[in-house]
C-alpha cells in the first residue's frame, strides 16, 4: 500500500500508478492488486454487485473523527471472496512515537466479542448440548436468583440483569485504573449484578447489559468443560484462519503489532489516559478479545454466509426485535441489525472498550463486509460520527440534492457532533456521559 499525507489525496490515474511502479521495483506486487491508490488508501473494485463506496464521505468521517479528538482511525472493506474493495487509515496507533494507524494491526475489539461467544453457544444448541428456551438453572443451578430467565434471554439482552459495569465505571478513569489489572471470576461479576434488583421481568424489555454474556462464558465453559479460549479456537478461530484473533485473558498485553487505546477522561480539556494495557477481566466473554479488520470482516462473512451455523440457527440468530425507537436499529442473537439511509439492512456488532470504538458489519448474503475502528473511548461524538462509515460503505454516493437549498448528503451522513447531549456506551450503558 502506498501511503501519502492525508488531508491530501490524490487520486493517481492508471498511467500514472504504471509510472511509479515502473520506477520502484518494490511496489510493482502490490500495484498489480490495485486500481487506484490515494493517501493512506488503497481500493479495488467490488464485485459483488452493490454500489462503489462513498469514499468522499469516507474521507469527511475521518477528518471528523480526527477532529473529534481520536489520535487515529481506520476503515477496511471487503468484497465477495474476501478481496479487500478498500482501506483507509488517517493519524497514529501509537502517540508516543507516531506510529502510523495500521489496517493489519489488532486491537481490542470490545463487545463483538458477544458474536463470538454467541456463535459457540449456538452451535452447542446445534449438538443438543443446550437448549434456548430452557432456564440457565437448568445448567448453572443457583448461580441467578431468579429461575425463569432462560438462555435466549441472555443471547438477546432480555435477562433483566443489572449490568455491573454501571458501578464499576459511573467514573470513567478512576474506574477503568481500579480494574485495570484485576482478575475475576464470572461467579464475582455475576454476584456484583445480584446485588441490584432486576431492571426488568425476564423476557419484557431489551436492556444491553454486559452481565448476560458474562453469563454465556460461564454456561460454555460448564457445558463443555473447556475454557471460552479453547472454545474460541477450535469452532471459529482454527477453522476460519482468523491468525490474528486471540482472547488473551487474563493477559493485560496485546501480542504482536497492535494499535494504543486512549481513554477520554470525564473532565473536559483533561489528557488522554493510555488504556492499552488491561486484563479486560471484567469484560471476558463479554468483551475481551483482540482482532484485526481483516479478521473481523472474515468472520462476520463466513457468519451471514452460512459457514459457521445451519440455516436453522443462523434465522434464529437473525430474529430481531428493536433496539431503540429509531426503527432502523435491532438486535437478534448476539447480533445487531442496522438499517441504512439507502434501504439496505447490515449485521454485525459494535465494539466498545477503554480506548477502542469498534463497528463491524456486513450484507446479509456476506459480500461485503466493514470493520471500522478509532482509537479513543468515551467520547460519543467520536463514537456517533464513526458509524457514519457504514453509510459511505454500503449505500455508495447519494443522488445529488435536488434544489440549491437541500442539503448535502454527505452532511447528512457525518453529522456535526453535539457535546453537549449525553451519550450511553455498551460500558456502563445506564451512565449518561456528556
Amino acid at each position: 500500500m502506498v501511503q501519502g499525507k492525508f488531508g491530501k489525496r490524490a487520486v493517481m490515474s492508471a498511467s500514472v500508478l504504471a509510472l511509479v511502479v515502473a520506477s520502484v521495483p518494490a511496489l510493482a506486487a502490490q500495484a498489480q492488486a490495485t486500481e487506484t491508490v490515494a493517501g493512506n488508501a488503497t481500493r479495488h473494485t467490488p464485485g459483488d454487485g452493490l454500489p462503489q463506496p462513498d469514499l468522499d464521505a469516507l474521507h469527511q468521517v475521518f477528518t471528523q473523527v480526527m477532529a473529534g479528538g481520536a489520535p487515529g482511525v481506520m476503515t477496511r472493506i471487503d468484497g465477495d471472496s474476501g478481496e479487500t474493495v478498500h482501506r483507509e487509515t488517517a493519524g497514529v496507533a501509537d502517540r508516543s512515537d507516531g506510529q502510523a494507524m495500521n489496517t493489519d494491526a489488532r486491537f481490542r475489539i470490545g463487545s463483538i466479542t458477544k458474536s463470538f461467544s454467541t456463535v459457540v453457544l449456538l452451535q452447542l444448541v446445534q449438538e443438543g448440548k443446550v437448549a434456548l428456551d430452557t432456564s440457565v438453572d437448568t445448567y448453572l443451578p443457583g448461580l441467578l436468583s431468579d429461575r425463569t430467565i432462560t438462555v435466549r434471554h441472555l443471547l438477546t439482552h432480555r435477562s433483566g440483569l443489572w449490568d455491573y459495569t454501571n458501578d464499576m465505571f459511573a467514573d470513567t478513569v478512576p474506574g477503568f485504573e481500579a480494574v485495570r489489572n484485576k482478575v475475576f471470576t464470572y461467579q464475582e461479576l455475576v454476584k456484583l449484578s445480584l446485588a441490584h434488583p432486576a431492571t426488568a421481568e425476564p423476557g419484557a424489555a431489551y436492556q444491553y447489559s454486559n452481565t448476560n454474556f458474562v453469563v454465556v462464558g460461564a454456561l460454555i465453559e460448564k457445558i463443555t468443560g473447556q475454557p471460552v479460549r479453547t472454545e474460541y479456537e477450535q469452532r471459529i478461530i482454527d477453522p476460519l484462519n482468523l491468525t490474528s484473533t486471540v482472547y488473551v485473558h487474563p493477559s493485560a498485553t496485546i501480542p504482536g503489532g497492535h494499535i494504543n487505546g486512549y481513554l477520554t477522561p470525564d473532565e473536559a480539556g483533561a489528557p488522554l489516559v493510555d488504556s492499552t494495557e488491561q486484563t479486560l477481566s471484567w469484560a471476558q466473554s463479554a468483551g475481551a478479545m483482540v482482532s484485526n479488520p481483516r479478521d473481523l470482516n472474515r468472520f462476520f462473512s463466513a457468519l451471514m454466509g452460512g459457514r459457521l451455523l445451519s440455516a436453522g440457527m443462523l434465522t434464529e440468530m437473525l430474529t430481531m426485535t428493536p433496539s431503540d425507537g429509531t426503527g432502523t436499529r435491532f438486535y437478534g442473537l448476539g447480533l445487531r441489525q442496522r438499517v441504512l439511509s439507502c434501504g439496505i439492512s447490515v449485521y454485525g456488532h459494535t465494539g466498545t472498550v477503554q480506548g477502542y470504538y469498534s463497528y463491524v458489519f456486513t450484507t446479509r448474503d456476506g459480500l461485503r463486509s466493514v470493520t471500522s475502528m478509532a482509537n479513543t473511548s468515551n467520547n460519543g461524538n467520536v463514537n456517533t460520527i464513526l458509524g457514519n462509515t457504514l453509510e459511505a460503505a454500503f449505500c455508495g454516493k447519494a443522488p445529488a440534492p435536488k434544489t440549491p437549498a437541500a442539503q448535502a448528503p454527505s452532511a447528512q451522513r457525518s453529522p456535526t457532533a453535539t457535546p453537549s447531549a449525553p451519550f450511553y456506551e455498551d460500558i456502563a450503558p445506564n451512565v449518561a456521559r456528556r
